[in-house]
């Protein structure tokens, strides 16, 4: 639209699960009680299949492959010059710093956040999730909102775990239904004293050496792309895990 500040910054790569996805029906009549908790548009559930998504075969083989885990808030990008903060997008959607009566001040508070804490650099482009009180219910129980960037992530939330075990469909299934907590959240309440645990929403895998080398080097997996996640409030019809033949447009799964 005419007079609205074009994006400074690019979007975020969409990021595609290493597995095969299908589409499987839902009950209707338990999807109208309890899809919308469950983030369902529609009765159906876009599902993993023990099938490799072809060409994300280096998440299962390459050892220098890192799952990390994957937080669950909003993208945002920033662009930083000689420590001056000029440029702050949600995806696509240019924020102004300074527009605080109104808007996503919640974002702001996030960059300033982590500036407080030194993970802002004095130049360049960071890419990062903000999370907090006013997004997806606030599953870390936090007071304030932050943003964590991306290779913060990959550093500090790492899952150690990951290359201790085959990397197969049925051990991933297990993993991200009793034992994928959330390491962010184990972090800090460490620091405060909780003793409860936090599913984590999924994990991001980065291959940093396949990125060095212009190739594909991101994927992601979530816990509702499994047919469990739905189990307890919604059948899922025919639902296999070996999937069916036919083969799904994967681009327009999110």
């Amino acid at each position: 639209m005419d007079g609205e500040p074009k994006p400074a910054l690019s979007d975020f790569p969409k990021l595609h699960c290493p597995f095969m996805r299908q589409t499987f029906k839902a009950d209707k009549e338990q999807w109208s009680k309890h899809g919308s908790k469950l983030g369902m548009r529609e009765p159906a559930a876009y599902l993993v299949v023990n099938r490799v998504n072809p060409g994300y075969e280096w998440v299962f083989e390459d050892p220098d492959t890192v799952a990390v885990e994957k937080l669950n808030g909003t993208n945002v990008k920033i662009k930083t010059e000689r420590g001056r903060l000029i440029a702050v997008q949600n995806r696509l959607n240019v924020l102004d710093p300074l527009q605080v009566m109104k808007g996503k001040a919640f974002i702001m508070e996030g960059v300033f956040m982590s500036i407080a804490k030194g993970l802002v650099k004095e130049d360049g482009e960071q890419a990062g999730e903000v999370i907090g009180p006013k997004l997806q219910n606030n599953p870390y129980k936090l007071d304030l909102h932050e943003w964590v960037p991306f290779e913060i992530a990959v550093d500090r939330l790492r899952y150690k775990s990951f290359h201790e075990h085959e990397r197969n469909f049925d051990n991933w299934s297990l993993w991200f239904k009793d034992w994928l907590h959330s390491r962010y959240y184990t972090k800090r309440a460490s620091k405060t004293g909780a003793q409860d645990k936090v599913f984590a929403e999924g994990v991001v895998f980065y291959n940093l050496k396949r990125k060095a080398a212009g190739r594909s080097w991101m994927a992601k997996l979530r816990r509702d792309m499994f047919d469990w996640f739905y189990a307890d409030k919604i059948a899922i019809l025919d639902y296999d895990k070996a999937g069916r033949e036919e083969t799904e447009d994967q681009e327009k799964f999110d």
